[in-house]
């Protein structure tokens, strides 16, 4: 997929993608200090300076990024039904020179402008599709829609999207009903065309063992019924309840009430201008501006208390309640590749000062999460082959057990290995397809590609000459 890239630049890219997913570090300044221990993807296993890096970073341009989206999405089968999940996040920066950078709603804020991007994560091959970097000030639920014309404009035509409540708009079912795509969404229990839902048919399965979905200990049945009043298609809403999801609700909502109006006591008699959340829970008295009582609307809370512990999910396509929550909850698979860009590969800061170097450091963070999702698939299968189900097998542990294996420089100028490949190194790069004679058969190969890069090239030209000689 980088047909246009010569050798050294195909190498330093990839070794950037492994140094972000091994290192979990994306500075450049550090980069040398790792090349230095490990083998390289650039010819004669070159190490360049963290300067060259930053150079070659600013010289990845537009074209470079899309050539790759392009014919990464080329190969895939167009025809073949896939699920999709799509989620986005924010970085903030505050660097004066990137253009995407504005001030929006960030998740973390602290007062300065961010970049927003996103993901869609091919559920069914486990593999992610495309990214998308946008200006900081656009919305998530207004995304969607240039997301869904980039899917049509790469050719899939049978696809699912698996969204979170966030992106729930008229407009975004709308679209996806023009194209054809399936959804499968997260709706807000306390939504006013959802809580209706569940108060008509609350009692009805709650305890029926015919509505049990044990893998998640919960219960579920499923209604049809529109999403707005003028919708012309009917949905299939699926209406959940899970009694450890309600204890915990019903107390957090409890402690929430008991905070603000401990705040509230606090501030009687005084000039003070009260969330709208306040409003919500209780009927507020005002006196020329300062803030007298409270009364509680007991029939809001009560409504809210009831609905502790019911969630719901709406799709497009006719599914049972416990197909549906399977596919919500294969989501976390996404949302851990998220996890992973912001936390595993050392992302949380990009350390750019330019638009051009901040759309480079995406796009090689998105090549690194390509490696890093098949890292995580096979673990994952392996790890769910084997009884105990043991723990060195996610990806962080698994890097740091296979970082243990070493060549060691001998007094004669080879590389060899330092120690025999150990029991759970086995395990690891058995999930691979790998083995003990791989590995030494690679040490060979790279010793022998380390010695050469060293010798005088003078030294290169003898010993070549002793190899056809001997041949």
């Amino acid at each position: 997929h980088l047909k246009r890239w010569d050798d050294r630049g195909k190498g330093l890219l990839l070794d950037l993608a492994a140094y972000s997913v091994i290192a979990e570090s994306n500075v450049a300044q550090h980069f040398p200090d790792y090349a230095y221990n490990h083998p390289l993807m650039t010819p004669q296993n070159k190490i360049y300076s963290d300067s060259t890096i930053s150079r070659f970073i600013r010289e990845i341009d537009d074209n470079d990024r899309v050539d790759f989206l392009n014919s990464w999405n080329a190969t895939h089968d167009k025809n073949e039904k896939i699920y999709v999940s799509y989620d986005s996040t924010n970085k903030n920066c505050k660097a004066g020179d990137i253009e995407m950078a504005e001030y929006g709603h960030p998740k973390n804020d602290v007062g300065a402008p961010i970049i927003n991007y996103s993901i869609a994560y091919d559920m069914t091959n486990e593999k992610p599709l495309l990214y998308e970097s946008y200006p900081g000030s656009i919305v998530d639920v207004s995304q969607l829609k240039y997301m869904l014309e980039k899917i049509r404009g790469y050719g899939y035509k049978k696809i699912g999207f698996i969204l979170d409540r966030g992106y729930f708009s008229k407009a975004n079912i709308q679209f996806m009903d023009s194209c054809d795509y399936d959804f499968v969404m997260m709706v807000k229990g306390r939504a006013s065309f959802v809580h209706g839902l569940i108060m008509e048919h609350m009692g009805e399965f709650e305890s029926k063992r015919a509505c049990s979905i044990k893998a998640y200990r919960t219960y579920g049945i499923t209604v049809k019924a529109k999403l707005y009043a003028d919708d012309d298609t009917d949905r299939y809403f699926h209406i959940y309840y899970k009694a450890k999801k309600q204890a915990s609700e019903r107390a957090r909502l409890e402690a929430d009430l008991d905070r603000m109006e401990a705040e509230m006591d606090k501030i009687k008699g005084r000039e003070y201008k009260l969330p709208k959340r306040y409003e919500h829970y209780f009927k507020l008295t005002y006196h020329k501006d300062k803030f007298y009582g409270y009364e509680e609307r007991e029939d809001v809370i009560e409504r809210e208390l009831q609905l502790c512990g019911y969630f719901a999910i709406v799709t497009s396509e006719k599914m049972t309640a416990s197909e549906a929550l399977n596919l919500y909850k294969s989501r976390d698979i996404s949302e851990k590749l998220f996890g992973s860009d912001k936390t595993f590969l050392g992302n949380r800061s990009f350390r750019v000062a330019s638009s051009q170097a901040a759309e480079a450091k995406i796009f090689i963070q998105f090549i690194a999460l390509i490696i890093r999702a098949r890292i995580y698939t096979l673990l994952r299968k392996r790890k769910a082959e084997m009884p105990g189900k043991p723990n060195y097998l996610s990806v962080p542990s698994a890097l740091k057990e296979l970082e243990k294996i070493e060549l060691i420089r001998q007094p004669n100028g080879n590389y060899k290995l330092d120690h025999a490949v150990t029991a759970t190194q086995k395990v690891i790069l058995g999930a691979f397809g790998l083995d003990e004679e791989w590995i030494k058969a690679q040490a060979r190969l790279i010793g022998k590609d380390i010695q050469n890069a060293a010798m005088p090239e003078e030294q290169k030209d003898d010993d070549e000459d002793a190899e056809n000689e001997e041949y």
